[in-house]
Order: structure tokens, then C-alpha cells, then sequence
């Protein structure tokens, strides 16, 4: 699950991080009023979506020449007229791609005097099975293009779980960020409390760019992005309520409600698969024959009818789906269960594109007959092979 700049900073705040005073608002009328609480004469007005890249985005309805979703103001009636042009329009970044996404909240906030910008994120480093620190010297650039041109400015440091960030560790981010005194005090302090922030809450990723070392020296937390573990979040209600549904795919919402995992994709055929492994080969196959999956959606291994009647129901209300495949391997999933909830579905919301079902494992037969007896014009597969070529050609004939 994602949240806002603004959220990411409340979280990190409690635990003690070092961020600006900023104001939350969601209309333009309270823009002045929030730029007022703030010390000031310098404001930040920045569009809080959930992508990067928003001050080198555009607004879709203002022209070329308008300027970003993060803006600086030299007076509270500018922050004001910002916020004014920013709200309610789509603001599109490399991260949103050509739909963009509408600016439904505004953080304004104090500006800062910044001397140096570096780039700090916390991840979980599978190669080593460990929470790492990834850092640069390399601040408020896009981390790929760094990685890409000048890699030997990447530092990563996995963190001992057991032991949590040493005295080591700080000396080794500092030198990596070449931090030095008062800022390498500030490093000592803060490198500890985004580790605490990160695992304590369940983070996934935990990523700053830029981090500043200030004028005066100081460093602190100008931007924030976070994710959390979904399976975790029933650990954390607090963080639940920030959940913010305008951000997130109708049919991704739907689908969480049957705990059920779905993700949207471009292409424009559905897939209905159980467990994550063979979904993803499923994906593969389709695009090997020259398709592309509209979705990833598995249902699990003990999914109910009704569980995979509305799985069904989900990929038929995406209109870019020109043809279904259903891929199950009964293990602990029972074809015969699959079987019935796509009859269920079909009966339910109709059938306007073609269907190809393969039913593997446990009960297969039973499901193969509940299918051949339903009168669905249902397409029978043998294999994964078979399904990929017969969807994609079926969808391919229109």
C-alpha cells in the first residue's frame, strides 16, 4: 500500500525524523490559510499523487509552458495562486504514463535552504536477505539514471538484524554521503530512526530524494515516498486509515475485498490463474505469442465459488479485455470449484469475448464436465501451450 508525501513525513516524523512544517489541503480556499501557519517567506507547493517525478510533470490542461506539480512561492498570494491552478487538474510524470493523475490534495510547506541533495532509501536486499540502506551523493536525480551512468556512486549497507544499525553502519552511510559534522551528527541520529520507522512499520520501501544537508548544516527529510507490506497491514490500523482509494485502480479496490491479487496491466487479455508462479508464466506465454496480459489476478489456492465468481466479474468490467483465459492446476485449488464459479459469473454478467479454460489436477474431470454441460461457449485447452496459441488467436480473429 502507498501514501502521500505528506503522510510518509507524518510517519517518519513521530518517530523522530527531521522534516519542514507543512500543511495538508484539499481546495484552493484553503491554500492562504496554510501558507499563513507556515514561517515562511519561502513555500513549496507540491501535488501529492502516487508517482514520482512530479516536479518535472505537466499538467495536461495548462499547456507546455506551465510550470510543474512541484512549485516554489516567494509570497503567500503566489502559493495560493498555485495551489489555485494545480488543484483538479491531471498532472502527468514518467511514472503516471500519458493518462496522468488528477491532483486531488496539495502540501504546502515551509522551503529550505539546501546546499547539497543525496539520495537515501531503505529496501529489503533479497540478495543478501536482509534490510539495506541504499544511498548517493546523487540526490534529486531519478536513482535508475544513476545506477545506469555512474553505478560506483551507489552505496548499499544490509543491516544485521540482530544487532540493528551500528556505530559501523553510521560511519559507513556517512562516508558514502560524505557527511561531516553537524550533518554527520544528524546522520547518526537519523540513520537509526528510519531503520526503526521501516521495520516497525512494516515497510517495503522507505525512499528520500532528495535528503538535504542544509545551509546551516542539518540535514532533513525534503521529500518521502513509502510502501507498506499489504499482508502486514493488519498489524496497523493507524496506517490503514491513510489509504487513499482515488489513487487505486476501481478494480484492484474490488478485488482486495475477495482478498483475491490483482494487479492492472495494458494489455487486453484477462487471466484468471491460481497461485502467483503460474500466473506469472502465464503472462509470459501469452506475451511469448505475441499478446499481452490485461492483468495478473490469482486466486489462490483455496479460493470459495463466490471468491472466484467475483475474480471473473473483475476482469469482464475492464473494457480493454478482448478474450479470457482461465489456467488452473488443482493442488490444494479443486478445478471442479473453478469450474462452477466461472459458470456462476458467465450466467451472472454474460459472456462477450471468447473464453479458454484449462483445467488441470484435483477434480479436473468433474470441472471439464461442469463446463461442457453448462452450454458456455467455452473453449477447452489441453495444456498451457494450447490455451496461450488459442486465446491469442481467438482475440487476434476478433
Amino acid at each position: 500500500m502507498n501514501i502521500h508525501e505528506y503522510q510518509a513525513k507524518q510517519v517518519l516524523k513521530s518517530y523522530g525524523a527531521p522534516v519542514a512544517e507543512g500543511v495538508a489541503i484539499m481546495s484552493a480556499d484553503e491554500a492562504e490559510k496554510a501558507a499563513k501557519s507556515l514561517p515562511g517567506p519561502l513555500y513549496v507547493v507540491k501535488s501529492q499523487i502516487h508517482a514520482g517525478g512530479r516536479g518535472k510533470g505537466k499538467f495536461k490542461e495548462l499547456g507546455p509552458d506551465a510550470k510543474g506539480g512541484v512549485r516554489l512561492a516567494k509570497s503567500i498570494e503566489d502559493a495560493a495562486a498555485d495551489a489555485k491552478e494545480m488543484l483538479g487538474h491531471t498532472l502527468v510524470t514518467k511514472q503516471t504514463g500519458p493518462e496522468g493523475k488528477q491532483v486531488g490534495r496539495l502540501y504546502i510547506e515551509d522551503g529550505a535552504d539546501i546546499a547539497r541533495e543525496l539520495y537515501l532509501s531503505i529496501l529489503v536486499d533479497r540478495t543478501v536477505g536482509r534490510v539495506a540502506f541504499v544511498v548517493s551523493t546523487e540526490g534529486g536525480m531519478d536513482i535508475e539514471t544513476v545506477a545506469e551512468e555512474t553505478p560506483d556512486k551507489i552505496v548499499t549497507v544490509a543491516i544485521d538484524p540482530d544487532k540493528g544499525v551500528t556505530a559501523d553502519d553510521v560511519k559507513a552511510l556517512n562516508a558514502a554521503l560524505k557527511l561531516e559534522d553537524e550533518a554527520a551528527k544528524d546522520g547518526e541520529a537519523l540513520f537509526p530512526i528510519l531503520y526503526k520507522a521501516f521495520t516497525e512499520k512494516d515497510m517495503s520501501l522507505l525512499e528520500i530524494n532528495p535528503l538535504i544537508v542544509m545551509e546551516n548544516g542539518r540535514l532533513r527529510v525534503l521529500d518521502a515516498k513509502v510502501s507498506f507490506d499489504n499482508n502486514a497491514l493488519f498489524r496497523h490500523p493507524d496506517i490503514v486509515e491513510l489509504r487513499d482509494t482515488t489513487e487505486e485502480d476501481a478494480k484492484e479496490i474490488e478485488a482486495s475485498k475477495y482478498d483475491l491479487a490483482y494487479v492492472a496491466l495494458d494489455g487486453n487479455i484477462g487471466c484468471m490463474v491460481n497461485g502467483a508462479g503460474l500466473a506469472m508464466a502465464t503472462m509470459d506465454i501469452i506475451k511469448l505469442y505475441g499478446a499481452e496480459p490485461a492483468n495478473f489476478l490469482d486466486v489462490g489456492g483455496g479460493a470459495s465459488k463466490e471468491k472466484v465468481t467475483a475474480a471473473f466479474k473483475i476482469i469482464t468490467a475492464d473494457p480493454n479485455v478482448k478474450g479470457i483465459l482461465v489456467n488452473i492446476f488443482g493442488g490444494i485449488m479443486r478445478c471442479d470449484v473453478i469450474a462452477e464459479g466461472v459458470v456462476a459469473a458467465v450466467k451472472e454478467v454474460g459472456l462477450k469475448v471468447p473464453l479458454v479454460v484449462r483445467l488441470e489436477g484435483t477434480n479436473v474431470e468433474l470441472g471439464k464436465k461442469i463446463i461442457n454441460e453448462s452450454g458456455l461457449n467455452v473453449i477447452a485447452a489441453d495444456d498451457l501451450d494450447d490455451a496461450a496459441k488459442k486465446i491469442v488467436k481467438a482475440v487476434s480473429e476478433g
